[in-house]
């Protein structure tokens, strides 16, 4: 009992100290009406969706893909059901099991911190990524409650998991785009879990039915940055438009309107992307640092844009295509003005236009998919605090949608505990808000490009919310980076991929530089 209880308390503190956790005295939302549920034919055991005070029953469905929680090694998660509803909502089951000796709090492991602080519940963050669309999908919220997902309290799941025993728990939010048979399952638990069978069949037990009352999709769009070596642009792929960010300080002298000798080669980078686009309209904004005043930076940013509209306007081959400028000062920063490089990224003009489509399949150059690498072959040596610790990557899978997932293992290799915080000591510009191990970059040395983790877009009011689409290192999750002697955790990061890609060079935080395949 009193293992419980300090194990509960320091959940509770994290979550209040941390970001992104739930209030332990929130209360817990209504239980749903008979009438907000979707019957299905039980066909095995009854889902932990329906509410009871009772212990849950042990679930003894085949698992369909499993994972381990990066935080607590005991957590083992396992999707046990995929069900397609209605042609358009996903009812996701998860087995969530204690392989340890000690009791286990599990509540702190599933809340969605993208949420407002107020709307995380326990099993919000359980989703899909529908990487096709760019998008992550996340479980409806009705007006009355959090989630449509699991709650600790409704359904008797209590706090903790007792050693050797498992939960199920639940979450409905919207299906994948297109009909795919297979889905990648995402937590924030631990990495996500790839091709995961869908099955059309009526899910076992009683599940809320997101047609029966008012309920808001909760979705998240991925943004995948890259850069070229030379600090000269900067795109971000969203999966509908690719956005060119280019420096002012390469195509402007400083205050200056006039392109400078070296931009025509980054504006011809820039007219060849806008070729192979399928859309005719291109928008091209001018921005600003937070130096200086609207009066000086409103009509720079202004002129600057008009500056490239009239460049490109000469350098696209393509027929129809329709341009349009316009300067918005210091007042759409994508960077922390705080610091210099902030400030640098910031000073831009930024050319949006549809995304170009992807080679068909075959075409000359197209990827030809390496076999993964063995086990040690992909592993760097370091050191934390004194202690020899080590890194390997598991894979670097090639995802629909130009997505790419990277997975690596990081292994305290010495005989005392240590923490290994470079993981999340990534530059301060790039302003995520929470803590995360985005301190990663793959680098294709050929076409002089560094790609970046992905970001989960979040609207907040007028401006964007990022949150890194990688493994999440604060609030409950702080202790993600503490390592006990041998021990050894599972990372993760989204990224874009080229399309011709074969080997990119991953720099994992403080470790060398490795050659990793695409498979």
């Amino acid at each position: 009992m009193l293992n419980r209880i300090l194990a509960l308390a320091t959940v509770l503190a994290l979550a209040a100290a941390g970001c992104g956790m739930s209030p332990a005295n929130e209360a817990a939302p209504p239980s749903p009406s008979a009438a907000s549920r979707s019957s299905a034919p039980a066909t095995g055991t009854p889902s932990s969706a329906a509410p009871s005070s009772a212990e849950p029953s042990p679930d003894a469905r085949p698992a369909l893909a499993e994972t381990r929680s990066t935080m607590t090694e005991s957590l083992k998660l396992e999707v046990v059901g995929l069900n397609r509803v209605k042609g358009k909502h996903l009812v996701v089951r998860l087995r969530l099991s204690n392989t340890g000796t000690k009791d286990l709090p599990w509540t702190g492991e599933m809340g969605d911190q993208t949420r407002p602080l107020g709307q995380i519940k326990w099993a919000s963050g359980i989703g899909v990524l529908d990487a096709a669309a760019h998008t992550w999908l996340l479980p409806y919220q009705p007006a009355d409650s959090p989630c449509l997902c699991s709650d600790q309290d409704r359904d008797g799941l209590g706090y903790f998991i007792d050693p050797g025993e498992s939960i199920t728990v639940y979450a409905v939010l919207p299906a994948p785009s297109g009909n795919p048979a297979t889905a990648t399952v995402v937590t924030p638990a631990g990495p996500p879990m790839l091709d995961v069978p869908i099955s059309d069949e009526p899910p076992a037990g009683d599940f809320p039915d997101p047609d029966a009352e008012p309920v808001t999709p909760v979705t998240r769009r991925i943004s995948v940055p890259s850069e070229s070596l030379d600090k000269s642009d900067e795109t971000a792929d969203d999966g509908t438009d690719l956005h060119v960010n280019l420096s002012s300080d390469v195509l402007f002298a400083v205050n200056k309107a006039t392109l400078t000798g070296r931009a025509k080669a980054v504006l011809a980078r820039t007219a060849k992307l806008v070729d192979s686009s399928p859309d005719a309209a291109v928008r091209v904004e001018g921005h600003a640092d937070s130096s200086g005043t609207d009066a000086i930076n409103d009509p720079l940013s202004e002129r600057r844009a008009l500056a490239v509209r009239r460049a490109l306007t000469g350098l696209v081959t393509r027929e129809g295509v329709r341009f349009q400028s316009r300067g918005y000062g210091s007042h759409r920063p994508l960077y922390d003005n705080g610091t210099e490089e902030g400030k640098r990224r910031n000073r831009r003009v930024t050319v949006s236009f549809a995304k170009p489509k992807p080679r068909p399949a075959g075409e000359a150059g197209d990827l030809v998919r390496t076999v993964a690498p063995e086990p040690g072959e992909l592993k760097a040596t370091g050191q934390a605090k004194g202690q020899p610790i080590s890194m390997e990557v598991a894979g670097l899978r090639r995802l629909p949608g130009g997505l790419g997932l990277l997975t690596y293992t990081i292994t305290n290799e010495g005989s005392a505990e240590v923490w290994y915080n470079d993981l999340h000591h990534a530059q301060d510009w790039e302003s995520y808000t929470f803590q995360a191990a985005s301190n990663v970059r793959l680098t294709d040395p050929g076409a002089r490009r560094q790609y970046l983790p992905g970001r989960l877009q979040v609207p907040d009011g007028d401006r964007v919310r990022n949150h890194c689409a990688c493994t999440d290192v604060s609030g409950v999750r702080l202790s993600t980076e503490k390592y006990a002697p041998g021990q050894t955790r599972t990372f993760w990061s989204l990224f874009a991929l080229p399309d011709d890609a074969t080997t990119l060079q991953a720099r994992i935080a403080s470790f060398p530089r490795l050659d990793v395949p695409v498979q």
